[in-house]
């Protein structure tokens, strides 16, 4: 008798009981009813002390983070304390005091005990799968800030860890709520593989298509892309493990499957971007009535064009040469060797582009006629612009078409148009 009163001393340290003893002698309640009340006195009690340290815990933390980030270079720290690491590491040393305690709460209780503790313990999971997320969200602003990796799809690897860090939490919890032992209950998940499979599915689709666009370098943060089947046509402002949105010029945002970069089509913009020069390629359709040779009255008009006056005097020497050398009768314009207005015209635009100051001399220029269509000649003009910003590019192309458009008539050659029947 006097061993079970020693062990029950030892197992029920005396502050436990205090208001179990008055409730019972003083009071005299009945047992059960002074165990339930002294149960919730200690609990009350614990819960204060807890909520009581964790908010000097997290007071302290806060200011002591705040502090150093204030006088540190890097903003590393800052970071921590906006994904609020410090507040989530706070709830540490009260979740420990907490499970302590909580023996001592419910010592009447086993099975309140039990279930509380469980309880905790999945709180504790939650708890870490938090910090995680702070610490990693924290690691991807900082990565973000270093230009190297700015274009880099850093969500997409924070999310996959996360991803495996959640289903590891879940599994945990499982595994404490059921008192099955975590490595057991992970080898019985085998059976069920093919339902997680299905769930998950556009997850680990989506995963082997950021590692694949990632290891590829298919598409970067703040590539242009165009891709007409999602009515994408803008820049890359996001690519995580499920979507990568794009931002189109009109300001709207398109959200594609990231999947669906390997599994599609679609253009990426970044070789313009990165080249010496945006690419001009667009034609003129010159009708084909207009087409004519050039007599030496025309060529000695069109001599005052300064573009042109040395070509034109030296291919006319060349010329005349040829059909002398040959006896060629001139009488009829089209024997031997002649100009066309039209080729002159290809010539002068060549001319022209090369020493337009946007457009980009180490890089092709060219003039080229293309077939004959029902509607004309078309004169293709292909060249790069040194700006490639857009705004600018599209100025520099009108004011080359404008000039050209301008210059036909000087060359007797004329733009096809639709005949309109309208009374204006």
């Amino acid at each position: 008798m006097q061993t079970d009163t020693i062990t029950e001393i030892v197992e029920k340290p005396p502050y436990t009981h205090l208001l179990y003893d008055y409730l019972v002698e003083t009071v005299q309640l009945t047992e059960l009813s002074a165990k339930y009340l002294n149960m919730v006195a200690l609990l009350v009690a614990l819960l204060i002390i807890v909520f009581v340290v964790d908010f000097i815990i997290r007071k302290l933390l806060l200011n002591t983070f705040t502090s150093f980030a204030a006088i540190s270079k890097t903003n590393f720290d800052d970071l921590l304390v906006k994904n609020k690491v410090p507040r989530n590491i706070a709830h540490i040393i009260p979740l420990l005091l907490a499970l302590e305690f909580i023996d001592k709460v419910f010592i009447d209780f086993p099975s309140f005990e039990n279930i509380v503790e469980k309880g905790l313990k999945v709180f504790a999971i939650i708890l870490s799968l938090w910090i995680v997320r702070s610490l990693l969200n924290t690691l991807k602003d900082y990565l973000k800030t270093i230009p190297s990796l700015k274009d880099k799809p850093i969500d997409s690897y924070i999310q996959v860890f996360m991803i495996f860090a959640w289903v590891a939490g879940f599994m945990s919890a499982i595994a404490i709520v059921t008192n099955i032992p975590f490595i057991k209950f992970v080898t019985g998940l085998g059976a069920i593989s093919a339902v997680i499979i299905l769930v998950f599915k556009d997850t680990i689709m989506g995963f082997v298509a950021s590692i694949q666009v990632s290891i590829n370098d298919m598409v970067r943060i703040g590539d242009w892309i165009t891709f007409e089947k999602y009515g994408a046509d803008g820049d890359v402002i996001e690519i995580n493990l499920a979507t990568v949105k794009v931002q189109n010029f009109d300001k709207t945002i398109t959200t594609i499957p990231t999947y669906a970069l390997i599994s599609d089509s679609f253009k990426n913009w970044r070789g313009m971007t990165s080249s010496e020069g945006r690419r001009i390629k667009r034609a003129l359709i010159i009708k084909q009535s207009g087409i004519k040779y050039l007599t030496d009255t025309d060529v000695e008009k069109l001599k005052h064009i300064q573009l042109i006056t040395s070509y034109l005097e030296g291919r006319q020497a060349d010329i005349k040469s040829y059909n002398e050398t040959n006896k060629i009768n001139k009488d009829l314009l089209l024997n031997g060797r002649n100009l066309t207005n039209i080729g002159v015209f290809r010539k002068y635009i060549d001319s022209y582009l090369k020493h337009h100051s946007a457009i980009n001399k180490d890089m092709m220029i060219m003039a080229r006629q293309l077939a004959p269509t029902p509607q004309g000649i078309p004169l293709e003009i292909y060249a790069f612009s040194s700006d490639k910003r857009w705004e600018n590019y599209e100025y520099i192309m009108s004011d080359i078409f404008d000039h050209l458009l301008a210059a036909l008539p000087y060359f007797e050659l004329e733009i096809f148009e639709l005949p309109s029947h309208g009374n204006f």
